[in-house]
């Protein structure tokens, strides 16, 4: 029977909780993600941690009264 370990990494890592901080970040990791050759677990890990960021801004985004649209 396989022992799975908990994933660990960008992709479980708490993201910051604002909008300016969680948009810092995306600037850098496209840029993480653009620098990475296609395909790569850089490239790959780098796409999975932008789309992460995208939901929490939409979720702050939704949020802010009045919502941003």
């Amino acid at each position: 029977m396989a022992h799975h370990q908990p994933a660990s990494g960008p992709a479980t890592e708490p993201l910051p909780q604002t909008r300016e901080e969680l948009l810092a970040l995306h600037r850098e990791t496209r840029r993480r993600r653009n620098a990475a050759a296609h395909g790569s677990p850089e490239h790959v890990a780098a796409i999975d941690l932008l789309g992460r960021i995208e939901v929490e801004v939409a979720r702050i985004e939704r949020a802010m009264d009045p919502p941003l649209v």
